[in-house]
């Protein structure tokens, strides 16, 4: 992508404070006291569900994969607080985060993890598998880079019926080898479809690092060969991707064809809940935990400005807990499916 235009410095003697920025560099958005509060909200209700799925998975309530998004809240919350209503989300299948940040009800996400008949699907889809037509969440999906080609294809929808929206297609480091990425790389850009690419860079695909499994590890390159440009985002700065975000959608929107985001970001539990993660040193993962947690982040500028104290910041945690707690006590208590039920909902 073209370097950013440098912006024009005013010759007022008097030294404007220096704008804040991302720790790659990159700019970030300019958050009021709302958006502050609304960031941490949301990104602490998804560490908070996926701690308790963690907890029922262990305890035999979950069953199958489980992919937690601990430590990647920033990435999704900040797309979506750039969105407007009728852009299309879809995902792989660490995909939690992505439902409750789409305002998909954390009783309905919980019951079908747990498989029970009051889940998204109706408790026959599991972890991987959700799907929210009314909020515009296209899936979870199981299949290693499917997402890409579906999420096209939303793109393609909007373009063909001259609708405004934008489709959002999330995958990981390691999907973005997949070839059936790059055939949906080049359609897009030969429609010039309105679709955002996002990479999130989470440093492992499942157990291997970026670093032995990939040629090119600068994942906003990728796009270059098909003219799509791409942009580096600190994906642990809610604000860093709000900016991407909006920049991103303007450019979809004004039909300039698609773009990538690379979202540099980090997973603190292992690939899933079957994964003891020893490819990697604890010191690295606090490392990150102490010095670049996304919620830590919106915390202390809270703090900080004024905008909420210790015990404001207490009230909100115990608010998201209590949800989160009848989320897991309402899907252990709802029954399961009905036997009919494995007739149903099946494309012969």
């Amino acid at each position: 992508m073209a370097p950013r235009k440098t912006a024009t410095v005013s010759s007022r003697k008097t030294a404007a404070k220096p704008a804040a920025k991302a720790s790659n560099g990159g700019p970030v958005a300019d958050f009021d006291r709302n958006e502050e509060l609304k960031a941490y909200r949301e990104m602490l209700l998804i560490r908070r569900f996926e701690e308790k799925a963690g907890q029922l998975y262990g305890m035999g309530f979950i069953g199958g994969f489980c992919h937690l998004y601990i430590g990647q809240e920033a990435v999704v919350v900040g797309m979506q607080m750039a969105q407007k209503e009728g852009d299309q989300v879809i995902t792989a299948y660490r995909d939690h985060g992505h439902m409750l940040a789409t305002g998909m009800e954390a009783r309905g996400v919980m019951a079908e993890l747990t498989g029970r008949r009051s889940g998204y699907s109706h408790g026959k889809g599991g972890s991987m598998h959700m799907f929210s037509k009314e909020k515009h969440f296209y899936g979870g999906h199981g299949i290693v880079g499917a997402q890409v080609s579906l999420g096209t294809g939303l793109a393609f929808a909007n373009r063909y019926r001259g609708n405004d929206n934008v489709s959002i297609a999330y995958f990981g480091d390691g999907a973005a080898n997949q070839g059936q990425v790059y055939e949906s790389f080049n359609m897009a850009a030969l429609w010039k479809l309105p679709i955002v690419y996002i990479v999130e860079n989470n440093r492992y695909a499942m157990g291997t690092s970026t670093a032995r499994a990939t040629a090119q590890s600068n994942y906003s390159l990728r796009g270059s060969g098909f003219g799509i440009p791409g942009i580096q985002v600190d994906g642990m700065d809610v604000r860093a991707v709000k900016a991407a975000a909006d920049e991103a959608l303007e450019h979809c929107r004004s039909g300039k064809g698609p773009i990538i985001l690379e979202m540099l970001t980090y997973r603190y539990r292992g690939h899933s809940m079957s994964d003891p993660a020893k490819y990697r040193s604890k010191d690295e993962v606090q490392k990150m935990r102490s010095e670049h947690d996304p919620i830590e982040q919106v915390k202390a500028r809270l703090v900080e400005k004024g905008w909420a104290s210790e015990d404001d910041l207490k009230a909100i945690d115990k608010d998201v807990r209590d949800i989160v707690a009848d989320s897991a006590d309402f899907a252990q208590a709802d029954p399961e499916p009905d036997a009919s039920e494995l007739y149903t909902d099946i494309l012969l």
